[in-house]
This record gives structure tokens, sequence and C-alpha cells, in this order.
């Protein structure tokens, strides 16, 4: 697997994104977002202006797209993580070969300070994140308005 890191200094066009929002809610089952909210994650992770923004990083299998990382930086730190893992997903046909795995270790070479993700109790991936050092330390409570 190759990979890919686009940011701010390494930008994408709309079409490029749409692709990456598109392969994000195929492939996160039923644990996805709508296109709309991937890209605004998306559109947030390539920010030009602003200490903030964060980073994609793709997975490629003959130039296709066989993985996605999406990381949001919070612009804080200690009390609130510096890093945020929005959306991680690996392409069906890949799954359980290690690639998540490979995806997530490249990432994490992108980031400084420590990184929070949410995750359903569920999902199989929280068997990834524990693999590469995730705790579980509090739970999540939302108040949706």
């Amino acid at each position: 697997m190759k990979f890919r890191l686009i940011d701010s200094m390494n930008p994408i066009g709309m079409v490029e994104k749409k692709k990456i929002a598109k392969f994000l809610h195929t492939h996160l089952d039923e644990y996805r977002d709508t296109e709309e909210d991937i890209m605004k994650a998306l559109d947030y992770a390539l920010q030009e202006t602003s200490v903030d923004g964060g980073f994609i990083l793709l997975g490629l299998e003959n130039d296709e797209i066989v993985g996605a990382v999406v990381f949001n930086k919070t612009g804080m730190k200690g009390y609130i993580p510096e890093n945020i893992l929005v959306y991680i997903a690996v392409h069906k046909d890949y799954r359980g070969k290690g690639y998540g795995r490979k995806l997530m270790e490249e990432a994490l070479k992108h980031t400084t300070g420590s990184v929070k993700l949410h995750v359903e109790h569920d999902n199989p991936a929280r068997f990834l994140y524990e693999k590469v050092g995730f705790t579980n330390k509090y739970l999540e409570y939302r108040l949706n308005r």
C-alpha cells in the first residue's frame, strides 16, 4: 500500500474531495455520516488560514483508494486533545489484511500531541484502536439541539 498525504500544503480539487467523501460514506458502513458532514470534516482538515486544520491520508493500491483517514487539529492542548481522528475506513475487499493498522500507524506519524476519537461500542474498529495504543477513559454524552 502506498500513502498519499493531503493537507493545506498539498491540496486537492473539489472532484477529488467528493471522491474521498463518497469512499468514506460507502466504507464506513453503518457507522457513516452523511456525505455533507464528511465534506465539512474534509474542508476543515484542508484549511489554509489558521493553525487548526488537519490532514487526509489515503491508502492506495494501483492508484485506487483502499483506505482513508481524516484528522482534524483542535488548536487546543491538555484538557482537549490536539487532534481528533474523525474518520478511518478501509474498503470492504481489503479488511482483515492489516491495511487499517498500516493506515493508522502512518497517520499517527503526521500528528503531534494527543489524539481523541469516538467509536461506537459495537464497532469492530475499536480493536484496531486498542492495538495501536488507544485507551478508553471516558463515556461520551451529547446534547444535540
